[in-house]
């Protein structure tokens, strides 16, 4: 016996994952004097400041580049939540104006405001058509004409902006992306300071998948050296705002911190799973940052923290045997089921299964969901465990699927829709029967399924080169490069193509009638796969980039 549990062991691998650097001590002592409410009161005045001084009077389309240039302000300063009506009122105004002018400006000759424009409407839901550009193109050749005036850094910035909005077919914005694009690269080398860190910023990744709450500080930084802002200075405001916000954040990471304190046996029985707690509240942070998701973010926190564990034991630990029995587990809900696995299996489960039990009982009795939410629920779970499980017998008997059949299974193993599941039963205000909730669901396939596919490939992307070393299982790239017999720099390119495809089938999404917020929340899992997957691994290495990173989001607040 002794020697069979000697070659069990020896026939478990190991990612070898840096331990967690943020200790729970630390977390639970973290305090902030923004918020106290002196600072909320002054919060509150300046709101009102800025609404009568700014938003005083109706909006002047003589002056629409003023009055979109605000709206821009105000939404990369992390501001919009406080003036919805009124940025949606103005938005609405221009669009009305729009429509009546067939689609047209009335600065016909201004790129920047006509991009500015396309891209604000477009973010906010409106299907306005990509016709705004045909001033700037040539009838025959469909081609963008090169003018003096039309190629300012602002405005081939904006341009930039406006195409990564585009939808499938709409070939004038494919164009006006390569356009911008090249335009900006060869303006790059002869730029510095200011409009160099712009167009850097900008071609690295665009405003479309970026959350815009970890780029609060770095529009605030770039408004606060070169622009003039309004008399009523928006950055003290943005300042003060940004430091209530992470107030907020460092409460709920002191209760998400106690909550896995909790968990002493899970922690220390999966040794060889991501201790990831902090990453995976940043990740809660960039689907809804609002002070009044805490009870969302602290759910969803959890849920990915989940995710990364379960993710380890089907990944590193779990022999194919045991990875059966425990899915089995899961499908049939049962903890009775694990009976026979090791012991730090059954603490998975036994924590997965009481921590959902919780999940579901707060929701029902906070907005009165009925048992379609227990079951739907334990669905999105079960779903990405026979995912997993699914992967696991790839690796075991050496298979490589096409990537087809790779992404058949990958767009569930991605865990798009247990995050989607969190978002919408905590977010939705409406409670639905089970009809209604099938038709939602069926309608917004395809808009999961788009997210769940970005996140995959993102994550792919950023891991794939520490996943061959260890001899994972095949990833998107190299499912595409066995299959095309390719290189790896040409699967990249390809799996970055498939990305850029599924965003344009996901804006298309985005200009159906579902509620704002809850689409931004649903459009947010795949902005944050593009941010923290965009330059590594961001679960599985803890290094001083990453750590900066949380420090500025989490820890340290803006002099104010």
């Amino acid at each position: 016996m002794k020697s069979e549990a000697f070659n069990l062991i020896h026939q478990r691998r190991s990612d070898n994952y840096e331990p967690n650097i943020w200790k729970c001590d630390f977390l639970e002592s973290l305090d902030s004097i923004y918020d106290e409410p002196e600072c909320k009161k002054r919060a509150e005045k300046l709101i009102e400041d800025v609404r009568s001084v700014i938003f005083g009077k109706a909006v002047e389309l003589d002056s629409l580049a003023k009055t979109l240039e605000l709206i821009d302000s105000l939404e990369k300063l992390g501001l919009a939540i406080h003036f919805e009506v009124e940025i949606k009122e103005a938005l609405a105004t221009i669009a009305i104006s729009i429509k009546q002018k067939n689609g047209n400006l009335n600065e016909e000759d201004d790129l920047y405001a006509t991009a500015l424009c396309f891209k604000l409407l477009r973010q906010h839901g409106y299907d306005v058509s990509q016709d705004m550009f045909s001033n700037f193109m040539d009838a025959k050749t469909g081609a963008f004409i090169r003018k003096s005036k039309h190629e300012n850094i602002k405005g081939m910035l904006e341009l930039l902006e406006a195409s990564h909005l585009a939808i499938e077919g709409e070939n004038f914005l494919d164009k006006a992306r390569e356009f911008s694009t090249t335009t900006l690269e060869e303006t790059l080398a002869n730029l510095e300071g200011f409009h160099a860190k712009q167009v850097i910023h900008a071609l690295e990744l665009p405003s479309q998948k970026r959350v815009k709450w970890f780029d609060v500080k770095w529009h605030i930084s770039v408004e606060e050296k070169h622009r003039d802002m309004n008399a009523i200075n928006l950055l003290e405001l943005a300042k003060l705002n940004f430091n209530i916000v992470q107030a907020t954040l460092q409460k709920d990471l002191r209760e998400l911190s106690r909550w896995w304190r909790n968990l002493g046996d899970l922690i220390e029985n999966l040794n060889f799973a991501r201790d990831r707690l902090v990453e995976s509240f940043v990740c809660s942070v960039g689907l809804a940052c609002e002070p009044e998701h805490s009870g969302f973010r602290k759910w969803l926190t959890k849920a990915i923290n989940f995710i990364l564990i379960i993710d380890d034991v089907y990944d590193v630990y779990g022999l194919l045997e045991e990875l059966e029995l425990f899915t089995i587990a899961v499908n049939m809900w049962d903890v009775s089921e694990t009976k026979m696995l090791p012991e730090c299996m059954q603490i998975c489960f036994l924590a997965l299964y009481n921590t959902t039990d919780d999940f579901v009982n707060e929701i029902q009795r906070e907005k009165g969901w009925d048992q379609l939410l227990p079951v739907h629920v334990k669905k999105v779970w079960t779903d990405f465990c026979n995912a997993l499980y699914v992967e696991a017998k790839w690796y075991t008997t050496g298979y490589t699927p096409s990537l087809q059949e790779y992404l058949s299974n990958a767009w569930i193993s991605s865990s798009g829709s247990v995050l989607f599941a969190h978002a919408f039963f905590c977010l939705e205000h409406k409670v639905m029967k089970a009809e209604e909730y099938n038709n939602f669901m069926e309608k917004s396939k395809d808009l999961l399924y788009n997210i769940s596919v970005i996140v995959r490939l993102c994550n792919d992307l950023g891991t794939s080169s520490a996943e061959v070393e260890r001899g994972d299982a095949p990833s998107s790239i190299v499912c595409y490069m066995r299959e095309k017999n390719v290189s790896e720099e040409m699967a990249r390119k390809h799996i970055k193509g498939m990305i850029d495809e599924s965003w344009k089938k996901l804006n298309g999404e985005c200009l159906t009638q579902m509620p704002m917020q809850l689409m931004q929340t649903f459009v947010n899992i795949a902005r944050v796969a593009e941010g923290l997957y965009h330059q590594g691994d961001w679960f599985g290495v803890q290094d001083g980039d990453k750590r900066n990173k949380i420090k500025s989001l989490l820890l340290e607040p803006l002099p104010c």
